[in-house]
């Protein structure tokens, strides 16, 4: 089982990496349909993730009125967390606008590289409660091994979104893509504090689990989804939006 476990924390940052290596086979930038599709594909996964991995159990973890208070609660703080994080985090979009703290201190590249790793925080919290909720028995290896595939799969275009306009700013392919490496670092680290949490405290796991859902949501909400429908082919985003949560969603039913 430790095996297992390991092996599903590391998952989805193997799919970073890998993703980030496109940097070393793309002799250009990033191709705006491919783009589009892409950060399309990953608002589908995240998004499906959310309902079959994270909120659907957390809601079936009780019979009586918590089942839809405490998905509720954990929700809104998760949204909250990831708020406040955005917020306070320098960072800086593929299309250059900055947002969180205003500094100058702080490169362009490193804005970008803290933008994706924004991101990854919350991928990993869902990996981790759902590993805790595997080692608490709440759930079987099968739906474990789902969501940390369905993550890894859509590490990889995030890993390539991170690493190609990187080079861009000047970095050369390795510096890019030890920095998208370094990105989805903070996943199998979030996801370890997530495990400690909901093994220690097995009573807020439905609260947990729901908490990863909202910041989920709140990274595809007001990155992904906006990114992917600015300027034109915003039809390949929807697309690529529905092929992601078709995947996932058959990963999550069929192997849960």
């Amino acid at each position: 089982m430790v095996g297992m476990v390991i092996l599903c924390l590391i998952i989805p940052f193997i799919g970073t990496s890998l993703g980030a290596m496109m940097v070393f086979f793309m002799k250009k930038e990033m191709n705006e349909k491919l783009q589009k599709i892409l950060l399309g594909f990953a608002s589908g996964v995240m998004i499906a993730a959310a309902i079959w991995s994270l909120l659907e159990p957390a809601i079936g973890s009780y019979t009586d009125y918590r089942m839809w208070l405490a998905p509720s609660i954990g929700f809104i703080i998760g949204v909250i967390f990831l708020l406040l994080i955005d917020k306070l985090t320098p960072h800086m979009h593929m299309n250059n606008i900055e947002e969180g703290l205003k500094t100058d201190s702080v490169s362009k590249s490193f804005k970008m590289f803290l933008a994706v790793t924004i991101h990854n925080i919350p991928e990993g919290l869902a990996v981790g409660v759902i590993i805790g909720s595997f080692i608490t028995g709440n759930i079987n290896q099968e739906a474990m091994l789902a969501l940390s595939i369905g993550i890894a799969i859509q590490n990889f275009p995030e890993g390539a979104i991170i690493s190609m306009p990187l080079k861009e700013t000047g970095l050369s392919k390795i510096k890019s893509f030890l920095y998208g490496v370094a990105s989805g670092v903070v996943e199998p680290i979030a996801g370890a504090l997530a495990i400690l949490l909901a093994t220690l405290v097995t009573t807020i796991l439905p609260y947990t689990l729901s908490f990863a859902a909202g910041a989920m949501l709140y990274v595809v909400f007001e990155e992904l989804i906006p990114e992917a429908n600015e300027g034109k082919h915003s039809n390949l985003a929807t697309i690529g939006f529905s092929l992601g949560f078709i995947i996932m969603m058959i990963l999550d039913i069929a192997l849960g």
